[in-house]
């Protein structure tokens, strides 16, 4: 039976780049991890192990090096751009490029009523990424965050769900709500204010947490990415939230009243919460 080379794909992945541009009396810190990736005309390098054309992946990583000097970049969507922008202009057998950007948050450490000029704190777990797609034709660009840890104490309930003999589970109409929220975001138009606007869908979805009457994940899922789409700039977005558990501890057995107050948190096994709002 004859085989064929179905997909293929290859490229660089976990670039590390750290820049830091030094202005008079202060200095910018961008810590970036970068993953590249080829489609293209490679079939012979796997078939007849012909490498003409493979670009070595070795150089993809100079390249994000080269062109971070080359281009200071205040936001990761305009650096994903420029370096799909040169990988499809150097590489013929290309036929299009993505680039994944995670942007480690750091920021300057406070010291009395000013931010120090040149030491830096990470600005918690939470993460910037970016994903830029370009072939021949166009360029396709999402923003987003993920790993945004947050928890509210009120406004949260879950109840009214089917039981079985296997449901152990008590409806509540108060509960606390926490996550670890992923979401990405495709913006109405390709070239945008990226850092501008990426704050305001970080602000929106966090507002929108905080005050939503919460009937489950699901629905504060929709009610966020609703709130983004309603507010802002923004064609479609994606969110991941995983339900990180907060269950009641039963103080009974030691002669104590249940107020709602102490819990345990459990870490696995969690629920898994994803959706996408779209225009339309």
């Amino acid at each position: 039976m004859p085989v064929t080379l179905a997909e293929n794909s290859y490229g660089k992945q976990a670039i590390r780049l750290v820049t830091v541009r030094r202005h008079a009396g202060r200095h910018e810190l961008k810590d970036v991890t970068v993953a590249i990736r080829f489609e293209g005309d490679f079939a012979a390098a796997y078939t007849d192990g012909d490498n003409q054309g493979v670009l070595p992946t070795d150089t993809m990583k100079n390249t994000v090096y080269a062109l971070a000097a080359e281009h200071p970049f205040d936001n990761v969507e305009d650096f994903g751009l420029a370096l799909t922008d040169h990988f499809l202009s150097h590489s013929p057998r290309a036929a299009s490029v993505r680039v994944e950007l995670t942007d480690h948050l750091w920021e300057p450490i406070p010291v009395g009523n000013a931010p120090h000029p040149h030491a830096f704190r990470q600005a918690g777990s939470e993460r910037r990424i970016a994903e830029v797609t370009r072939d021949r034709q166009s360029a396709r660009v999402r923003a987003g965050i993920e790993d945004l840890v947050v928890m509210k104490t009120a406004k949260s309930a879950f109840e009214g769900f089917p039981r079985d003999r296997y449901t152990t589970l008590k409806e509540t109409a108060d509960r606390i709500l926490a996550t670890a929220v992923r979401a990405t975001w495709r913006y109405s138009r390709p070239y945008v204010a990226f850092g501008p606007l990426w704050h305001e869908v970080r602000r929106v979805l966090l507002e929108t947490f905080a005050n939503h009457d919460s009937r489950s994940v699901q629905h504060t899922l929709y009610a966020m990415g609703e709130a983004v789409l309603e507010t802002l700039d923004v064609e479609e977005v994606h969110l991941v939230m995983p339900n990180r558990h907060h269950l009641p501890v039963d103080l009974t057995p030691f002669g104590m009243e249940n107020r709602n107050e102490i819990f345990v948190a459990a870490a696995e096994p969690y629920g898994l919460i994803e959706g996408t709002v779209r225009r339309g």
